[in-house]
Parts: structure tokens; C-alpha cells; sequence
């Protein structure tokens, strides 16, 4: 019951009085009664389903919850359901690799719970499905969830088996404490003495800031600072290439698009913070947002503060005359595709915490950070304090899923400031609304193809335009463009080619890092006008790749001559041709992509990354590397490798393993992106370990392994002919099958060469979690921006257009192992490729469906979505 300001609970079988002031149950929960296994990823919008509780055995999303409500209830969380019960749903997500990031995971197991109280065995996993609807993981793709929901349903527990080497379907890497919710991510850490910071941003995108008005906000309940750009007292600018981001827009300055940030403000509490800086009054002179790419181009008018150009990049690169061969073959189609800007939907909102130490000359920070590259973070925070490196330890706290959304600094430097300033510990958590404005999405790219062939279907030409829309800040969009262009013409060889691709800059959200980073917008378009193509000639999907796809010392796209991992590529289709032939046979609409994707960063950059083997006198294994674990599972890979080189010689036992990734040694180079974390990662800890054999397992000291890639060349040198764009590529098939009387797709069949599988169950789950992406990329998923304003429209994680469990068609993963020359096991990576291919063979498919050509994403997008 509510007794005056208070509110009376059972929590776990105990007795509770909480403040009646909170928002929601949910916030009751996590603030008041420390409580982490219910996890924040849109409070108080309800749409996540990661904080789901049981209400009186009803499982419920307890930030949709008023206190009224909870009043005199009986709340379970994961913390008070009986050991057993926890033991069989973590032993079974684990075996079943149902989790990756895991932060949804502990909701998802409470509604699981629910329907299993309620159904027993006799629950169908089309009705689990159809309950997950409240649920989203953008991980996994559901298929390893269900599994795991069945196993337990059943009591059919599979038993985990011991950590081994490199091929081995080892356990991921505490995914019993992730799937309980006792794994801490960075809003579950509670520090002494801890405040908490609130961003104010911009209520325009491009206006020129007069003044800033705090007096209000200082004056407020619980606040104890507020910092605007003047308290900087280092650098304003940060970014991973170009420091062209501000931390904060100062007097005097211009904003650039929704996500600029004014203000900082430090209270007490999160609600005291918030509530503060909504109090802080900013005195703009607006100015027309530019957020037309053509008109960016066109005006002479500056659309980005202290920048001097719209035009953030241009590649380029040509070999042969394209006219020439346009003009003298059999068949030539063209067309003009459009791609769509697309959120990321991480389940864990951007967090950071940072704490300082010691006082005068010796104090120092620890900031702990779910970025995808922590040096890089160091280096930043560093320069905007105006602090030697060494000053600043900045410590990963494995994150709820980034897929690129967290290479930039979100909210780092803001919350590293306010503790440097205050002298204090300061949490700093982005709400769902903060992130969808605040970090960087995948480009939107218009895209030009011109593509011939000879009678036989064989390829002659290709030219390709494109603009891609990067919105106001570098970020890594330059690099964006410069990979689409690369891959333009997809795993195909082409004797004549002329690219050119251009990243502008506009008002609009920032066009950053997504997984296939460039790849994906091209092969979509490069797939459609193969296929196009093959009508004309008369052939098959299948047929017309096998004839074109690239094979060893062939030239492929910038003028590479590809070396034997590209064997994969044919390997990917010929294990998915029983399939398209039988799903043909059978009267199916069918489409089949072919992608490849690189792996590491590539175009003369000298990618070198280095680990740690530490060997403890009681047993324990350290293993320190560079890399973000972000539910992909390098930290299993790095805990593998171990195994595979040293267990022949050392006794290793899995729970005593412990992998660390912070900035107290020199290890990372940039950030975890480009699906290299594994290549490059297993690499250096592959070499750590031979290192420590050569120095007889000396125990209590680093034994440091390094890899390095420093042979690539950049893109579009004209003294370069053959040059080496990347130094590994990874390759995947996917056929894509749709019922011709209902127009579902029933069934999504993928081949995909990695080169060698460390861990087949993870390399599944990353291609199940690809295709769901890929599948709501090509079907209904969008982030568009108000032309008038440049602020995005959809603004919560429903109206993203992302598929549910029930929307998720069954798959199959065919694993392929195609080593790569002169890579560690013969490692590819898998992280990216695996929704290149995907779009393309959908679109394929829904031609054949109903006869019309796509060109334009998403391709099913009904306004029911936005509901």
C-alpha cells in the first residue's frame, strides 16, 4: 500500500517501503532498493522489454508500472527465484548460446518463467514467440532464445561441456551470470559517494548559440554543479579521424544537428538532474538547416560548424574504358537505388561512469566505458582535460551491444568532466530518446549503377555513383563511403570499372559505423542489377554468380588481385545450391545473394594490436587484449586461443580464467569495428601465448604477444596497380524463400565462409543475429529526419520498424570453412558479412513474388509499424 510518500512491497519475499516519488516500479527497483537483474533500455516508454518482473506471477514491464499500481504487490525478480529454477534457465541460454550482448536477456527469462509456470512442457515455441512480442534482443535473431526456452519448458537441460580450443562449441564467456542479470553493465555499478550528470541538448540543429542561462538549473533540488563548454579545460573537439565533434556547443559557437550538447548538469540523483537540465534556457539565433545532400553540394552556405566544406570525402578509382565497354556489349542496365538512414536499437543505452583518486600531482581518473575502443577513449578524455594519457585509465565494462553505434564518444567526455571538476564519482546514463539523437547512424547512400555484360552473361562494365548522406560530424564516415565504393562491385570480377562515392556533410543525424559499414548499401544495389541482368540473358540467380563470382588472381573491384581466400566465395554457393534448386522445384519465390565483406580496417592503415598472457601463482589465467566485447564473443575467443596453445602445457580451468580489457597497458589501436576483433585479436593473444612457452610459463609477469596487418594499400592510389585494399575478406550466401500464397518468407537459408569457425555455436548466433538485422534493413526498418528541422521522427524503439521474434522466419546456418593464407587458424571473421547479402536476395525473391523491381529501402514499410 501507499502510506503518505512511501510505498509499501513485497520484493522477493521481503518486506519493503520505498519512496512513493518514483516515476515507475522499475526505478524503484534499480535506484532505491539496488536491485540490477531488471535492466533500463527505453524507461518510461515500456518497449524494450528488458525490465520485465513478476507482479503477483504475472510477468510485467515494471516501467510501465506506476508505484500506485505496485502498491501492496508481491514482486520476483531473478534475485528471488530459488536456485535450481536459476541454475536450469542460465545452464540452458549458456549451452544454447541463446544470448550475446545479454542485456535482455534477464526480462526475457522472467516472461519465460511465466509461460512456463502457466504451461509446463506443453508450451509451443510459436507461442513463446508470439510472447516474446514484448521483448527485443538485437543480437541473436531469436532462434537460440527459443531453444533455450524449450530446453527448460522440457526440463531438458543440455549439460556444458568444458572449455576447449579453437573449433570447439565452448560455453560463451560468462553467459550464466548474463543470462541471470549478475553481470553488471555500467548503470548496474554503484560506487561510493556517486553522482549523477544529465545533458542538456539543442533544440535546433544549426543555430548560433547567444547565451546560456544555468542560474535556474544551479538553484534546483539535489544539483550540485552545472558545466557549459567555458569549464573545458582542454580540447573542445574530439573524434575518432577528424576532431571535428564538440563536447559541448560553447557561447558563441553553432549547433549542427539534434544530438549537440549545451550543458551539464550534476545532482544528486538521476531524477534531480534531469529535472534540472530542463530548466537551463538557451538563447539561439536559428539558422535553415541544410539536410538536402543535393542542396549541400549545390550551396555555398556552410552546413557544420568550423568546418570549411559539405564535401567530407570523395573515393574514386578506375581501371579500363568503362564507355568503351558499355557501349560494345550485349546487355547494359542501369538504375538508381536509395538506401535508408537505419538505428542501431542497442539495448543498452550509452552509460559511463568515471571516479577520481588522489589528490594534487597524483590524481588520476578511472573511467569506466562501454566504447568500442577504449584507447581512443583515453586519448580523448585526456586531451579534453588537458591531462597526460597516463592520467586517465579507462576500463571496458562489456557493453549491451554496439554494432558500431559505440565507436564514438557519446557521453565519455561529459561524465569524465563533471567527475574531473567535482571532484567526485559521476554516472552518466543516456535515456533511449538521448541515444536515438545522440550517436551516430548508418548512411542513407543514393546510388547510381550502370552494369553490362556479353551474351553469355558474363560482365564487362560497371559504373557506380554514389552520395552518402554523413550528417554533420566525421565520425568515421569518410570510411563508410571509401568501403562502399570499394565493394561495389560486390565478389564479382569486373575487366572495366569506374566508382566514385561522396560523403556529405548536412543537419542531419551523424552517418557513422553499423555493421557492414558501407558493404551492405552497395551489394544491394550491385545484387539487383545481377539479377536484372540475368533475365535479360536468360539465367538463373545462381548461375550468373557462379559465371562472374571472383576466384584466385583474379582483379577484383579496386584492382586487388585476390589471393585463396576467395575460394569461399564460390565454397558459399555451391553449398547453397541444393537448396535453391529445391526450393525452385517446388514452386517457391526465391531470391539468392552472394556478398563479401573485409575484414580489418584496410587501405594502407598499419592495424597492430598486442595482448597479455599472465599467468598468477595461484592458477589464474589473465588475459589481457584490445577489443571491445560487445556480445560477439571475443573475450570466448581470447579464453580459447589460450587453451588451444597453452593447455597442452598448463592446467587451465575455465573459471579461472580472467579477461580484461583497460588502458593500463598499451594494447588497442583503434576501435573494434570491421569485424576484426577476432582476426586480429586471436592473433595477438595466439602469439602472447607462444611467447610465455618460450619463456617456460613464467608465472607473474606479462608475456606480450603482438599481430600486426601493415601491408594494405589505400584506396584509388593511381601509382598503385594492383593494390591490396584489405587483407582478408569473408564471403556468404543467402537464399531467401517466400510462400507465394501468403508473401511471407518462410525460410532463410545462409552459407557463409569464416574462414575457420573458433566457435561454431558463436559463429551461428552472430549469422542468426545478422539475418534478423539484415531481414528488418530490407523489409521495414528507418530512421528518417524532418526535412524542415533535421530531427529525427521516429523517436521510440517500436516505431523503428525492427522485427519481433514471431516476424523472424526459420534458419539455417551453413558454416563453411575456407581458410584465409596467412591469417591465425585460418581466421575471416563473421561480425559484418553476415547481412550484406541479405537485402539483395530478399528483393530477389519478392520480384519473383509479384514481378516488380526494388530499388528503394525499406522495401515493406507500412504505416502500421509506427503505431
Amino acid at each position: 500500500m501507499t502510506v503518505g510518500a512511501a510505498t509499501e512491497l513485497v520484493v522477493n519475499g521481503v518486506p519493503v517501503t520505498v519512496r512513493g516519488a518514483h516515476p515507475h516500479l522499475l526505478s524503484a527497483l534499480r535506484e532505491e532498493l539496488n536491485i540490477t537483474s531488471p535492466k533500463d533500455g527505453c524507461s518510461p516508454s515500456g518497449q524494450c522489454g528488458c525490465c520485465t518482473v513478476l507482479v503477483n506471477g504475472k510477468a510485467v514491464v515494471s516501467c510501465q508500472t506506476s508505484m500506485d499500481k505496485a502498491a501492496g504487490a508481491h514482486i520476483t525478480t531473478l534475485e528471488g527465484v530459488s536456485a535450481d529454477e536459476r541454475a536450469r534457465f542460465a545452464q540452458a541460454f549458456a549451452a544454447c548460446g541463446g544470448l550475446q550482448c545479454g542485456f535482455c536477456i534477464p526480462g526475457i527469462v522472467v516472461r519465460a518463467k511465466a509461460q512456463i509456470d502457466k504451461k509446463g512442457s506443453s508450451l509451443k515455441r510459436e507461442d513463446m514467440a508470439r510472447h516474446l512480442g514484448a521483448h527485443l534482443c538485437r543480437c541473436t535473431g531469436y532462434a537460440k532464445i527459443l531453444d533455450a526456452i524449450e530446453c527448460v519448458a522440457r526440463n531438458e537441460i543440455p549439460p556444458l561441456g568444458a572449455a576447449g580450443g579453437v573449433g570447439s562449441r565452448t560455453v560463451k564467456h560468462e553467459a550464466q551470470s548474463l543470462a541471470l542479470g549478475d553481470r553488471g553493465y555500467i548503470d548496474d555499478l554503484r560506487v561510493p559517494g556517486m553522482l549523477h550528470a544529465a545533458l542538456h541538448f539543442t533544440a535546433h540543429t544549426r543555430a548560433d548559440v547567444r547565451a546560456i542561462r544555468v542560474d535556474a538549473a544551479r538553484a534546483a533540488a539535489g544539483v550540485q554543479a552545472v558545466y557549459t563548454a567555458a569549464d573545458i579545460p582542454g580540447e573542445l573537439m574530439v573524434g575518432i579521424i577528424y576532431k571535428d565533434w564538440p563536447v559541448m556547443i560553447p557561447v558563441g559557437g553553432r549547433t549542427s544537428y539534434a544530438g549537440d550538447v549545451l550543458a551539464i548538469v550534476v545532482a544528486d540523483t538521476r531524477a534531480n538532474a534531469r529535472a534540472a537540465a530542463a530548466l537551463i534556457e538557451v538563447d539561439y539565433a536559428p539558422l535553415q538547416p541544410i539536410t538536402d545532400i543535393d542542396v549541400a553540394l549545390a550551396t555555398d552556405e556552410i552546413a557544420v560548424w568550423q568546418t570549411k566544406d559539405n564535401v567530407l570525402s570523395t573515393s574514386t578509382y578506375q581501371r579500363g574504358d568503362v564507355d568503351a565497354a558499355l557501349a560494345s556489349s550485349a546487355h547494359v542496365v542501369r538504375e538508381t537505388f536509395q538506401t535508408q538512414r537505419i538505428e542501431h536499437a542497442f539495448l543498452e543505452p550509452e552509460a559511463t561512469l568515471a571516479v577520481p583518486s588522489g589528490v594534487g600531482d597524483a590524481r588520476r581518473l578511472h573511467v569506466y566505458s562501454g566504447g568500442q575502443g577504449v584507447w581512443d577513449d583515453r586519448n580523448d578524455i585526456a586531451r579534453v582535460l588537458k591531462l597526460p594519457n597516463d592520467h586517465v585509465t579507462v576500463e571496458l565494462i562489456t557493453n549491451g551491444g554496439a554494432f558500431g553505434g559505440k565507436e564514438d564518444m557519446s557521453n565519455q567526455a561529459h561524465a569524465a568532466l563533471a567527475a574531473w571538476l567535482i571532484n567526485a564519482p559521476v554516472k552518466c546514463v543516456l535515456s533511449r530518446e538521448e541515444s536515438l539523437l545522440m550517436h551516430a547512424k548508418r548512411h542513407p547512400i543514393r546510388m547510381s549503377y550502370e552494369l553490362a555484360c556479353d551474351a553469355e552473361g558474363t560482365l564487362t562494365a560497371l559504373r557506380v555513383r554514389a552520395v552518402g548522406d554523413s550528417g554533420a560530424y566525421a565520425s568515421v564516415g569518410m570510411k563508410v563511403l571509401e568501403r562502399m565504393a570499394g565493394h561495389a562491385s560486390g565478389p564479382y570480377h569486373l575487366p572495366t570499372i569506374d566508382v566514385e562515392s561522396i560523403a556529405v556533410r548536412t543537419n542531419n543525424p551523424v552517418g557513422g559505423a553499423f555493421r557492414g559499414f558501407g558493404a551492405n548499401q552497395a551489394q544491394f544495389a550491385m545484387e539487383g542489377m545481377l539479377d536484372r541482368l540475368a533475365e535479360r540473358v536468360g539465367l538463373d540467380s545462381w548461375e550468373i554468380r557462379r559465371r562472374n563470382v571472383i576466384r584466385p588472381g583474379m582483379i577484383w573491384g579496386p584492382g586487388q588481385v585476390m589471393d585463396d581466400g576467395c575460394n569461399g566465395a564460390l565454397a558459399c554457393l555451391d553449398a547453397i545450391k541444393p537448396h535453391y534448386d529445391a526450393a525452385r522445384a517446388s514452386g517457391k519465390a526465391v531470391g539468392l545473394g552472394l556478398g563479401l565483406k573485409n575484414s580489418g580496417l584496410g587501405n594502407g592503415f598499419k592495424e597492430i594490436t598486442r595482448a597479455v598472457v599472465r599467468i598468477e601463482h595461484d592458477g589464474t589465467l589473465e588475459v589481457r587484449h584490445g577489443w571491445t566485447e560487445m556480445g560477439q564473443g571475443i573475450n570466448t575467443v581470447a579464453m580459447q586461443v589460450a587453451i588451444e596453445e597453452l593447455g597442452s602445457h598448463l592446467p587451465i580451468d575455465e573459471h579461472r580464467v580472467r579477461v580484461v580489457v583497460d588502458t593500463t597497458r598499451e594494447l588497442g589501436l583503434g576501435q573494434t569495428t570491421g569485424s576484426r576483433g577476432t582476426l586480429m585479436g586471436a592473433g595477438a593473444v595466439q602469439d602472447a601465448c607462444r611467447n610465455a612457452l618460450a619463456a617456460g610459463l613464467t608465472r607473474g609477469v606479462d608475456h606480450v604477444g603482438e599481430y600486426r596487418v601493415d601491408w594494405t594499400t589505400k584506396l584509388g592510389d593511381p601509382k598503385v596497380v594492383n593494390p591490396i585494399i584489405h587483407s582478408t575478406f569473408g564471403y556468404a550466401t543467402q537464399l531467401v524463400i517466400i510462400d507465394r500464397e501468403s508473401g511471407k518468407i518462410e525460410h532463410v537459408i545462409a552459407a557463409h565462409d569464416v574462414g575457420r569457425a573458433v566457435n561454431p555455436t558463436l559463429c551461428e548466433g552472430q549469422i542468426e543475429g545478422s539475418i534478423h538485422m539484415g531481414l528488418g534493413y530490407a523489409l521495414t526498418e528507418d530512421f528518417p529526419h524532418d526535412p524542415a528541422t533535421g530531427f529525427p521522427t521516429n523517436m521510440t524503439l517500436r516505431s523503428l520498424g525492427i522485427l519481433r521474434a514471431k516476424d523472424v522466419p526459420p534458419m539455417t546456418v551453413l558454416l563453411v570453412e575456407s581458410p584465409q593464407p596467412n591469417a591465425p587458424y585460418g581466421i575471416k571473421g563473421v561480425g559484418e558479412i553476415g547481412l550484406v547479402p541479405t537485402a539483395g536476395a530478399v528483393a530477389k525473391a519478392l520480384h519473383e513474388l509479384d514481378g516488380v523491381w526494388r530499388n528503394q529501402l525499406p522495401m515493406r514499410r507500412s504505416t502500421s509499424d509506427d503505431d
